[in-house]
C-alpha cells in the first residue's frame, strides 16, 4: 500500500519542479511526460494548489507587466511571460481564427510581426523605444490553434540604439525571426 503513495510522492515533487521550471506545460503534456491520466494531473495540481494553465500564464503576466517601461501592457500583443530589462522577454500568443486567412487557416503576418515587435520594444530598458530598422524572415506558416512563443534578446547596445533579436517558436521550431534596431529618444521630446 505505501509503494503508490510513494509513486504519488514522487510524482507530485517532481510535477511542483517541471511546473517551476515550465509554467506553460498542458495537463496533457503531463499527463504525457507521467503516463498517467489529465484527470490524475489535475487532482495532483489541485492537492498541491497549482492553479491550471490559463491561470499560470494570467498571474506570470500579470506581475512582468508592471516591470514595463516603453510600452503599456495592453499595448503588448501576447502574453508577457518573463522580462530582464535591457537583457531579454518572453511572451506567449494562442492564435485563433480571427488572425487567420480564411481559405488556408494561416496565421496573418501581421500578428506574427507585432507580437515580435511589440517584445523588442518591451526588452528595451528605456521610456521610449520606437524600432528604426527590422530585418524579418518567416519561416515557415503558423495555422490559427497555434500557440507561438516570442523571444527577445538585446544582443548590443550603444547609447540609444539597440539591437534586439526576436525569434518566434511553435512546438520549439523556428517559424520567424527578426533583427530588430530600437532607437530610444528622451520623453521630454514627445510631441504631445
Amino acid at each position: 500500500m505505501s509503494r503508490p503513495s510513494s509513486q504519488k510522492q514522487q510524482r507530485q515533487m517532481t510535477l511542483l519542479e517541471k511546473i517551476k521550471y515550465d509554467p506553460f506545460l498542458t495537463d496533457e503534456e503531463l499527463a504525457d511526460f507521467f503516463k498517467v491520466s489529465v484527470p490524475t494531473i489535475r487532482l495532483d495540481r489541485l492537492e498541491l494548489g497549482i492553479p491550471e494553465l490559463r491561470e499560470r500564464i494570467k498571474n506570470v503576466a500579470e506581475s512582468n507587466q508592471e516591470k514595463l517601461k516603453s510600452i503599456e501592457g495592453k499595448e503588448l500583443i501576447g502574453e508577457l511571460i518573463d522580462l530582464q530589462l535591457g537583457l531579454s522577454a518572453i511572451s506567449l500568443m494562442e492564435t485563433n481564427d480571427t488572425m487567420a486567412f480564411e481559405k488556408t487557416r494561416i496565421v496573418r503576418g501581421n500578428y506574427i510581426y507585432s507580437l515580435a515587435e511589440t517584445l523588442a520594444i518591451a526588452v528595451i530598458d528605456a521610456q521610449v523605444a520606437l524600432v528604426g530598422v527590422a530585418n524579418i524572415k518567416y519561416k515557415i506558416p503558423v495555422y490559427s490553434g497555434a500557440k507561438i512563443v516570442a523571444k527577445a534578446e538585446v544582443k548590443k547596445s550603444k547609447g540609444s540604439r539597440f539591437v534586439v533579436w526576436v525569434k518566434i517558436y511553435e512546438k520549439n521550431i523556428e517559424v520567424f525571426r527578426g533583427k530588430f534596431i530600437l532607437v530610444t529618444i528622451d520623453k521630454n521630446n514627445i510631441k504631445s
